[in-house]
């Protein structure tokens, strides 16, 4: 976390959290969603609007981290900006050696690797869960064919739990009283 949010959060404790607003899609896109988008339905189906800024996108994936109840959000300052997940809080990139990394740009120790029944591919790491990010599949296939990942069936319905993620804080917080 930047330095600058840490001095924002000590300044000014209680700021209100947001929920809705910004969303992750499954190739590591950011997007942000007005209350017309939010209106229209869950991220899945209306994204919003692409970011396209590099510096905000560098901002905002210095300053991503989950809660205690595996809510992801974005620390904007003192303001917690929970971010909608598409499939999983990570998508991760492959390297021709097979080393990984995150859509942020962390990188990552492989630890153990699933398929879901659609046939999308999500590894364990060091760092956390996430989705294989389409373009690496051919990668990934090499580290399967190769013994070095050996993917264990997994039921999309499951990985929330199994996990420890929420793919709709919005959802979630709209629920409770």
């Amino acid at each position: 976390m930047d330095d600058i949010v840490r001095q924002a959060i000590a300044k000014w404790p209680n700021v209100p959290h947001c929920y809705g607003w910004l969303g992750l899609d499954a190739r590591g896109n950011w997007y942000m969603r007005d209350d017309r988008v939010q209106q229209a339905g869950p991220f899945a189906q209306h994204k919003g609007s692409l970011l396209k800024h590099e510096k905000l996108i560098d901002f905002i994936q210095r300053n991503y981290e989950a809660d205690a109840t595996g809510q992801w959000f974005f620390q904007n300052g003192p303001q917690r900006v929970y971010v909608e997940l598409e499939v999983a809080p990570f998508v991760w990139r492959v390297d021709p050696d097979f080393a990984v990394h995150a859509h942020t740009g962390q990188q990552a120790q492989f630890r153990a690797a699933f398929v879901d029944e659609p046939g999308r591919l999500y590894l364990q790491t060091d760092v956390g869960f996430g989705v294989v990010h389409t373009q690496d599949m051919g990668l990934a296939a090499d580290a399967i064919e190769q013994g070095l990942w050996v993917p264990q069936d997994i039921h999309s319905a499951a990985l929330q739990e199994q996990f420890g993620f929420v793919l709709s804080p919005a959802a979630l917080n709209a629920s409770r009283p």
